[in-house]
């Protein structure tokens, strides 16, 4: 049968190639046990949010027999064998890349997936010892986020499993900590699930007037209001420990939802994590975060503002290359088309308060009276540098088909929203100086009194890095907190029901 193998071979593709090399052409799956046990770890899958039954294990012990059946020939175990082999090299790479096309679900991706080698020899020896969770464990993102958003799959299922958490009733008034409601036993209980809830001190909720105080059932104490902040930060609500419509809408989505909400989080770990390098700047879009993982370990964060949902922030990989210092701002078809003329057609003195000259296309400035503005053609608009230039002090670059940048901002004020889905697709970060001094990291020519004195100056001044930074913008709806607890985000761009949908349909199928 080697012989039929390395024939059936000669037409086969490369992995299976490296599979069969790696055991010298020898069969994989002549033994009975050695099926029944890729198909329990088949069904193990779940752990990771797949579908077990995509890839019918239930199916495979019947289909040895009937290929080990007497009156079948020597080329029929043959290929046996190479579908067998097929199946798990598949499961291995759903497991290390993802299942779903992510380019099917997301119109703006701009990411190539990183589809890492297989280890062949690990994965040979799995077989040999019928130990499948070695080979699953391989092929697995080795990434932190990964492990942490497995083990919160496995905690929500076993909540699921218990009966999930009670509903909190809808009211039109909100509950603030201190007060006494009949809905305040619920609260605890839900929160028990899911929130370090220590038990209310004897005297945070006793009636001073009874005779021997004890603790009021109904009071919303303060352990439970740390609680309930601690919730809201993990949902991304505001953490002021009131529970209003916002708060508990968010704590009675339904375990199921959270548990598929999960499983769509993990393939888009998938579809990111292999390859990732040791030092980058990762743009979480629904968490409306900056991180800077900076070599040697150290992370820097910021607030960011995002895309609103009709001009989403797209997902993309590149590299930061250079700044713009004091930067003019081109104003982009889209704005120009639904946002500046409007406002031109209705004042003209607009431009003049945002200090916006108009241009032909040669550059040549023109005169904003004298152009028919309900027709006004291949016009440029284009900002001056300065304090109220939309793209504030800097603007951070890098390649993209996108047309899109970081840059700093004049409204400060915008990073104190709870949700910052604002812009038409840039990303503006909070500190942005401080970013741009650790992207330059030289503390000789670029120290924080240089950038301020360049600053300082008006002028606009391009600067290339010493060292491109590699740059992710990515979109997660559960993340994991520095502390390693879930955090459940909005779905900005609604793109959760395609993932979940396209995760439940079985391979090659649309």
């Amino acid at each position: 049968m080697t012989r039929l193998i390395a024939q059936w071979m000669a037409i086969g593709d490369d992995d299976l190639q490296a599979f069969y090399a790696a055991r010298a052409m020898r069969p994989a799956w002549r033994d009975a046990n050695v099926v029944a046990a890729l198909a329990a770890a088949i069904a193990t899958l779940d752990g990771d949010g797949l579908v077990p039954g995509d890839y019918h294990p239930e199916t495979l012990l019947g289909a040895y027999h009937d290929a080990h059946a007497a009156q079948l020939r020597a080329d029929a175990l043959a290929r046996f064998d190479i579908e067998l082999s097929r199946l798990l090299i598949t499961v291995l790479h759903h497991l290390a890349s993802g299942k779903v096309d992510p380019a099917t679900i997301d119109p703006d991706w701009d990411l190539p997936r990183a589809a890492p080698p297989l280890n062949f020899a690990v994965v040979s020896q799995a077989v040999d010892a019928r130990q499948f969770e070695t080979a699953f464990a391989t092929a697995r993102p080795g990434h932190a986020l990964y492990a942490g958003l497995r083990a919160g799959l496995a905690r929500y299922r076993d909540l699921a499993r218990r009966g999930g958490w009670p509903a909190l009733p809808r009211q039109s008034a909100a509950l603030h900590p201190g007060d006494r409601h009949a809905d305040v036993p619920l609260l605890r209980a839900r929160l028990a699930l899911v929130e370090d809830l220590a038990e209310p001190p004897p005297d945070t909720c006793a009636d001073p007037a009874a005779a021997t105080p004890m603790p009021d059932p109904n009071c919303y104490d303060d352990g439970l209001a740390a609680a309930v902040r601690r919730f809201q930060r993990h949902h991304l609500l505001k953490a002021d420990g009131i529970v209003g419509a916002n708060t508990r809408a968010a704590l009675n989505v339904p375990v199921a939802a959270r548990i598929d909400q999960i499983r769509i989080n993990l393939e888009r770990a998938r579809w990111l994590l292999p390859g990732l390098p040791e030092s980058f700047v990762l743009v979480d879009v629904p968490g409306y975060q900056l991180s800077y993982f900076r070599p040697g370990g150290d992370i820097w964060r910021a607030r960011i503002v995002v895309g609103r949902p009709t001009r989403p922030t797209p997902t993309l990989r590149s590299a930061i290359t250079h700044l713009t210092f004091n930067p003019t701002w081109t104003v982009p078809p889209t704005i120009l088309r639904e946002d500046v003329l409007p406002k031109v057609r209705k004042d003209a003195g607009y431009l003049a308060q945002e200090n916006i000259a108009v241009l032909d296309a040669s550059g040549a400035r023109l005169d904003p009276h004298g152009i028919d503005w309900s027709r006004p053609g291949n016009l440029i608009l284009r900002q001056a540098a300065g304090p109220h230039n939309a793209l504030g002090r800097v603007a951070i670059r890098f390649p993209n088909t996108h047309t899109v940048y970081l840059h700093d901002t004049p409204a400060q004020e915008l990073f104190e929203f709870d949700r910052r889905a604002l812009s038409s697709g840039c990303v503006r970060v909070e500190h942005a100086l401080e970013f741009v001094r650790l992207l330059l990291d030289d503390e000789t020519r670029w120290n924080a009194d240089a950038i301020a004195a360049v600053v300082a100056a008006g002028s606009t001044r391009e600067v290339d890095l010493a060292r491109r930074v590699p740059l992710i913008l990515y979109y997660w709806t559960v993340q994991t907190d520095a502390d390693g607890a879930l955090s459940f985000r909005p779905d900005l761009y609604r793109r959760d029901a395609a993932l979940l949908a396209a995760l439940e349909r079985p391979p090659g199928t649309r």
